[in-house]
């Protein structure tokens, strides 16, 4: 093995020993960041991970509450729900848990959380100021993909990164922001042809499709760096990636590991983007007072 692994564990620990001190900070002066999620139904993968933000709020210093609803809750309830905690002002951020039961509609339930209060990044207006290049709340997963690949040490500007997914949630915006830090990106999907003479002129590939080990040595051009986002379980229980994580580390320079990689930088986003919501809403409150 020769490629370096970008340990994700190690480097959203070192991130979050800083929005740990920024909420010590924030405290002092009377403030406490308040994340509240919605957790509908009872799929196993969306109870462990609200597990896992509950324990890393509590890591940081930050207020959590989870609200868990009924499968057969209605949609109207449901927005109904999510109003309420808009009202709330310890609640700063309102995640709502994905996938949602068939008969709510995810867009009408992200519409309805407040772009000030959508931590996830996926309103669209923090979607829209995110294309334009203005302030928002980044979507967490591909936020935490372009921090991984700046561990690395490399410098964005003029590299051409590819990406195999186009997906709302990381394929689309994680390429709108290697663009804004001056990369040259290049899209993959299921129709394109030729994928493998693409993804060897890559310097960064980022693979975010959700198919067990797509993606292999033919794939990678020696020293790339290569950021691997799938997560899928196979029958004996393993997780796994997208990428074929022994035989592409032979030739790639950098490589994620699943576990272990994007996952702890994705939580550690939505943890920073809670407490940019709390400094901004307080601001807003000094602002009315004043």
């Amino acid at each position: 093995m020769t490629a370096t692994v970008i340990d994700g564990k190690a480097v959203a620990q070192s991130i979050r020993a800083e929005i740990a001190e920024e909420v010590k900070k924030l405290k002092q002066d009377g403030i406490e960041p308040g994340l509240a999620v919605v957790l509908v139904g009872q799929d196993p993968a969306s109870h462990s991970y609200v597990k896992g933000k509950v324990k890393a709020c509590e890591e940081v210093g930050i207020y959590s509450e989870v609200l868990r609803l009924q499968e057969t809750i209605s949609q109207q309830e449901l927005l109904q729900t999510i109003k309420q905690l808009n009202e709330k002002p310890n609640i700063h951020g309102i995640l709502v848990q994905l996938p949602l039961p068939p008969h709510i509609s995810e867009e009408a339930v992200l519409d309805v959380i407040p772009a000030e209060k959508d931590v996830d990044g996926f309103h669209p207006i923090n979607v829209g100021n995110m294309v334009i290049g203005n302030d928002a709340y980044l979507p967490c997963t591909p936020h935490g993909i372009v921090e991984l690949i700046k561990w690395t040490g490399t410098d964005l500007n003029g590299k051409h990164v590819v990406v195999i997914g186009r997906s709302n949630i990381v394929g689309k915006p994680v390429s709108l922001l290697l663009l804004q830090e001056n990369a040259t990106v290049t899209m993959c999907h299921s129709r394109t042809r030729n994928m493998a003479e693409l993804t060897r002129q890559a310097d960064i590939l980022v693979v975010a499709v959700g198919k067990a080990h797509l993606i292999g040595r033919e794939h990678v051009s020696p020293g790339a760096i290569v950021i691997d986002v799938g997560v899928n379980r196979m029958e004996n229980g393993k997780l796994v990636g997208d990428v074929r994580f022994d035989e592409v580390a032979e030739v790639a320079g950098y490589i994620t590991p699943v576990p272990g990689g994007v996952g702890p930088m994705t939580i550690t986003m939505l943890l920073a983007n809670t407490v940019k919501a709390a400094r901004a809403q307080s601001r807003v409150g000094d602002e009315v007072k004043g």
